[in-house]
């Protein structure tokens, strides 16, 4: 051996012994991050399906008390139409009055056949429709945009008209 280099083989195992035990350690951290990833995404995709679940619940609740509102309505219209047939015979003549009883029962058997159906019924029509008819339900679609549209609008401008 050379007479600076002080070096046993025993010395140079123990240089590469750090160099192990970090490359191990390197391994066991990836290891361990890769757990947490797992069990992270597990936990997210748990919750996200619990909220999910939960939102679609809440949907439902809501369309089902708007169904209810809606059916509710149709039936107080119909029955106001029903009651001003009559004086629509006085005025305007029994055939007049005989469209507004049609209408008024038409609009009760729609109020009763919504109020019979489940939401999932509803949706399924709804879909069925937009399937058969696309140009009727974007244009339903756009001209209840626009109805909204203005009664929010007006909404506003009452709101502005009032705060002056």
């Amino acid at each position: 051996m050379a007479k600076n280099d002080t070096s046993t083989p025993d010395t140079a195992a123990a240089d590469k012994t750090p160099k192990t035990k970090t490359k191990a350690a390197a391994k066991t951290v990836k290891k361990e991050a890769a757990k947490v990833k797992d069990s992270a995404a597990r936990t997210f995709k748990d919750n996200a399906g619990k909220l999910s679940g939960q939102a679609g619940e809440k949907a439902r609740d809501y369309a089902a008390q708007g169904k209810a509102k809606a059916s509710g309505a149709l039936e107080e219209f119909s029955k106001l139409m029903t009651n001003a047939a009559g004086s629509v015979d006085e005025k305007l003549g029994a055939q007049y009055g005989d469209y507004a009883r049609s209408a008024a029962q038409s609009l009760s058997s729609f109020s009763q056949s919504l109020d019979s159906k489940d939401i999932d019924q509803l949706l399924d029509e709804a879909r069925n429709f937009v399937r058969k008819s696309p140009a009727i339900a974007i244009g339903t679609a756009a001209a209840v945009g626009f109805v909204l549209a203005r009664l929010v609008k007006s909404g506003f401008d009452t709101d502005t008209a009032d705060d002056a």
